[in-house]
């Protein structure tokens, strides 16, 4: 009996440990969805556009990927959440001369595009 009861308990210990664990795995890894303002037709080609999109962005802490969907004027980001936040990721894409969902361009950041770029 005694040998029975060891057992449940250890059992339960393994579970309760397991579920523990699985708690605080919350999903780091996150996907958004920046809507922007592409103006010329060569984003994903340009040196201003895509190539700084991706080079500056991806400097960025915590971002993972980065992809310009010119069609739709989006870009999509991957990030993890607990190194950065959309605010961080949206002030990033404002400094490199673009709206980002909500957040205008900076003006700085806007001098600094090809003329094909700015609207």
């Amino acid at each position: 009996m005694k040998t029975k009861m060891k057992y449940f308990i250890a059992l339960a210990f393994m579970l309760f440990s397991m579920t523990a664990s699985f708690a605080q795995q919350t999903k780091k890894t996150q996907k958004a969805i920046i809507k922007t303002t592409i103006t010329c037709d060569h984003c994903k080609e340009c040196e201003t556009c895509g190539q700084l999109f991706e080079k500056t962005l991806l400097r960025e802490k915590g971002i993972q990927m980065v992809t310009l969907n010119v069609e739709e004027m989006t870009i999509e980001v991957i990030f993890n959440s607990k190194k950065t936040d959309l605010t961080a990721i949206r002030n990033a894409i404002s400094n490199l001369g673009y709206d980002a969902d909500g957040v205008k361009a900076s003006p700085e950041g806007y001098e600094k595009l090809d003329g094909c770029c700015k609207v």
